[in-house]
């Protein structure tokens, strides 16, 4: 066997091993980018105000009815430990910048909404229950725990969020609300 016969097989190798390294780099590229965009991409669509749940009386409350304010929305069950401590904080923040364009709207989510009346019966609040039995509302801001609240601006943005109710945290939410509040006044709203 010749000198070029043997080179003559190994040709095709060596063209389809630089193909082969140039689709490596290609799809270790591509991979790259999609890694990327996943990054700054949201993995799902950001909280929003055009949801609805039922308030005591069993009627529909859109929450985009609470657009023009700084919406608090807080989501809460009876069984839930931690949400004890939430309420009060909350009714706090309600009494002292209700007033001020701040809405606050706790949204329960006990199967039975009646199992919210004995937790609700240790509160004095003046800031608006809502219902949501199903889950429906919390689906849509992808719950990962309870309590989760979610910061909106007036425009109904969504500005923050937080999981747990950590009173080392108080002053910072209360900071967030205050900022939000500011901007509103500015605004005209």
């Amino acid at each position: 066997m010749s000198r070029g016969q043997n080179m003559q097989g190994v040709r095709p190798l060596v063209e389809g091993g630089v193909r082969s390294r140039m689709m490596a780099k290609l799809l270790w590229l591509s991979m790259a980018m999609l890694f990327c965009l996943s990054m700054v991409l949201p993995s799902h669509a950001a909280p929003r105000l055009d949801l609805s749940a039922k308030n005591k009386n069993g009627e529909l409350v859109s929450l985009a009815s609470y657009k023009g304010k700084v919406v608090y929305v807080d989501f809460w069950a009876s069984w839930c430990a931690p949400c004890r401590d939430s309420f009060p904080w909350m009714e706090l923040m309600h009494q002292r910048y209700g007033d001020k364009g701040l809405a606050i709207v706790a949204i329960n989510l006990d199967e039975k909404s009646e199992l919210a009346g004995p937790f609700l019966a240790d509160f004095n609040t003046s800031f608006d229950i809502l219902y949501d039995p199903k889950g429906e509302v919390a689906t849509h801001f992808n719950l990962q725990g309870m309590p989760s609240s979610y910061l909106f601006d007036a425009e109904g943005n969504l500005v923050s969020e937080h999981l747990g109710f950590f009173k080392s945290k108080q002053v910072a939410v209360e900071q967030e609300i205050q900022l939000l509040l500011k901007k509103r006044a500015a605004d005209g709203n």
